[in-house]
């Protein structure tokens, strides 16, 4: 039987949503057979019953499961089904069509985060105090640690790496919002990690971002956010050419 997801600090329903897609990537349960109840989920991840049902939720919306009331949730694919399934006829134009429908998805996705990144890290900048500096300097040590691991463990070290810049702005209605679309932004990551080609090593510019919230400079702290977010929103938009470097 495949380990869990080990959960860290950190928002609890995008990561149990992680935990149980990476089980079902790995065919712990087969495609029509029911999942454990949220009890016995809750208790093997150590949350609460409610972060199960979200996730079980989201995976649902995602038609990898099947909740039927009065009777448990099913596996109606995995994920390695759905990554390579096509139709009787699967034509290569499908999958194209599939390719740019995720990019195009990524690019909102992006949108909304430099929107509230940005903002984000200039606060940060005027509010961040040298032991959050520490805190900051461990979260990227694990993204930096995690880059070999597999997309899922990745994205989660990045994102948790961003989420403290967020918590260090100091407003409580930004952070709200970057919480509430992190299930959508870690899953929308976790696929380009996966599937995409050619992907900029931003390990500079988070180091930049880090360096200008130590120094309290604003403008520097923009600049690095901006400078990571629009990098990969070159790569994903299907409008510009593809594969364009961006400095």
């Amino acid at each position: 039987m495949a380990e869990p997801t080990r959960l860290r600090h950190g928002p609890v329903v995008p990561q149990v949503e992680g935990a149980l897609r990476d089980m079902l990537r790995e065919g712990r349960w087969e495609p029509g057979e029911r999942l454990p109840n949220e009890v016995m989920l809750a208790a093997e991840l150590g949350v609460g019953r409610s972060s199960v049902r979200e996730a079980v939720r989201l995976l649902a919306r995602d038609g990898l499961l099947d909740v039927r009331h009065g009777s448990g949730t099913f596996v109606t694919r995995t994920e390695r089904e759905q990554a390579g399934a096509t139709d009787a006829a699967g034509t290569a134009g499908e999958l194209d069509l599939r390719h740019l429908l995720r990019r195009a998805r990524l690019l909102e996705v992006y949108e909304v985060r430099r929107a509230l990144e940005v903002e984000a890290a200039r606060l940060a900048a005027r509010r961040t105090r040298p032991e959050d500096i520490a805190r900051l300097t461990a979260d990227l040590k694990r993204r930096q640690e995690a880059a070999g691991a597999g997309p899922a463990a990745f994205v989660d070290a990045d994102l948790e790496f961003h989420r403290t810049v967020v918590e260090l702005s100091g407003n409580a209605v930004l952070l709200g919002l970057f919480t509430s679309v992190l299930p959508v932004l870690r899953e929308a990551l976790v696929e380009m990690v996966t599937y995409e080609t050619g992907l900029p090593d931003l390990s500079c510019a988070h180091a930049d971002l880090l360096d200008a919230l130590a120094r309290g400079d604003a403008t520097a702290a923009i600049a690095a956010t901006t400078r990571h977010l629009e990098a990969v929103m070159a790569l994903v938009d299907p409008i510009s050419p593809a594969g364009e470097e961006v400095r």
